[in-house]
């Protein structure tokens, strides 16, 4: 489809309106490789349904992620001065994604409110929304996405905790509302008038992440989900009960995400769109983990915070998942195991503006 330069404006405060043109990305042609889009290409591409077929051209592998904002909404930032420019083409790919989004949920095919999901989908999707009735707010919360330092900021906002600061090992479920626990009809209401929000992350970093912190270090995911990823692909350990787990290869735990039901995952490396559903509900703001402090900071104000809650620094312990560190394992990995992986989380990369993973041979040389 033929790209066509389009002039987008932004109109400022005073009321005189900044033209500019849609950013392209540089474009490198390589041996092997194809002619990489622009972001305005990207989202015109997914909009239309054409994504896995550029998963098959390898189209998308070095498209620059924009910050994943609001879905359908215009939302109002707290910037500094010397941040004007940057909100301005914020401002244009936010809209870009948020058409995107429309878009892809448009389709018949997409669930269109809580009530047309499965049994399974609404119950995941309701067990995964924290509600707030004081500042009226639900967090769909997403493991491995900066999760339960958010729900240490909503434990301090009900007074569970004097402060996010509390040396306390983190209880999941005590002291947290849960919008499963109401009944429908308040479902709806808090649907309906309360501020909504979510976070995502690029999809195979959250997996990394997921295999590192469960199989590196949580003994209990070790003996009930590693050594069964061992006996079953493994070579002659199928028989074997003595199996302690912890020593799962990344290869294994991606064969494993090959085998299992995207609905019926476990909460850490399911898809997050199957556990927020961004179709079945119109979200006001969707953060990106990769801009968590400044994303964090304005939900904190949006919702109307007390000024001394803020939103915990990260543990001296925390180990990021760096993009060499990311591109070392994807690329231990089989590329058919890739391809087939990929389209389990498609709609984490399309409806978030996350380009896939470049895994080429070319590539993975480097």
């Amino acid at each position: 489809m033929p790209h066509r330069k389009k002039e987008y404006g932004i109109e400022r405060a005073s009321g005189s309106l900044v033209h500019f043109r849609a950013p392209v990305s540089a474009t490198t042609v390589r041996r092997h490789s194809a002619v990489v889009p622009s972001v305005l290409t990207f989202a015109v591409i997914v909009a239309s349904g054409g994504l896995l077929l550029m998963i098959e051209k390898g189209m998308l592998n070095s498209v620059q992620t924009p910050p994943p904002r609001a879905n359908g909404r215009k939302v109002e930032y707290r910037l500094r001065n010397s941040d004007a420019a940057v909100d301005v083409e914020s401002q244009i790919v936010q809209e870009i994604r948020n058409r995107t989004i429309r878009s892809m949920c448009g389709q018949k095919n997409m669930p269109h409110s809580v009530w047309s999901l499965s049994p399974l989908q609404r119950k995941t999707l309701l067990q995964h929304i924290l509600v707030n009735d004081e500042h009226r707010f639900l967090y769909c919360y997403v493991p491995k996405v900066a999760c339960s330092n958010w729900k240490r900021v909503m434990k301090v906002l009900s007074g569970a905790l004097a402060n996010v600061d509390v040396k306390v090992k983190m209880d999941h479920r005590a002291d947290l509302v849960f919008l499963s626990d109401f009944p429908p009809e308040e479902i709806r209401h808090r649907l309906r008038h309360y501020f909504k929000f979510m976070f995502v992350r690029e999809p195979m970093a959250r997996l990394l992440s997921a295999y590192r912190n469960k199989f590196g270090e949580i003994e209990a995911y070790q003996r009930k989900y590693g050594a069964e990823i061992i006996r079953r692909y493994r070579k002659g350990y199928a028989k074997d009960k003595k199996i302690a787990g912890n020593d799962v290869t990344f290869t294994e735990f991606v064969h494993y995400l090959l085998d299992e039901d995207p609905e019926r995952m476990n909460e850490h490396w399911m898809p997050i769109y199957n556990l927020c559903q961004p179709c079945a509900i119109e979200y006001d703001f969707i953060g990106s983990y990769e801009k968590l402090e400044s994303d964090a900071s304005y939900i904190l104000e949006r919702v109307g915070a007390p000024q001394h809650v803020r939103f915990p620094e990260r543990q001296t312990w925390y180990k990021p998942v760096t993009k060499e560190t990311l591109h070392y394992y994807l690329c231990t990995v089989p590329q058919k195991f890739l391809k087939e992986l990929l389209p389990k989380y498609i709609l984490d990369f399309s409806l978030f503006g996350y380009p896939l993973p470049n895994t080429t041979t070319e590539y993975c040389r480097h």
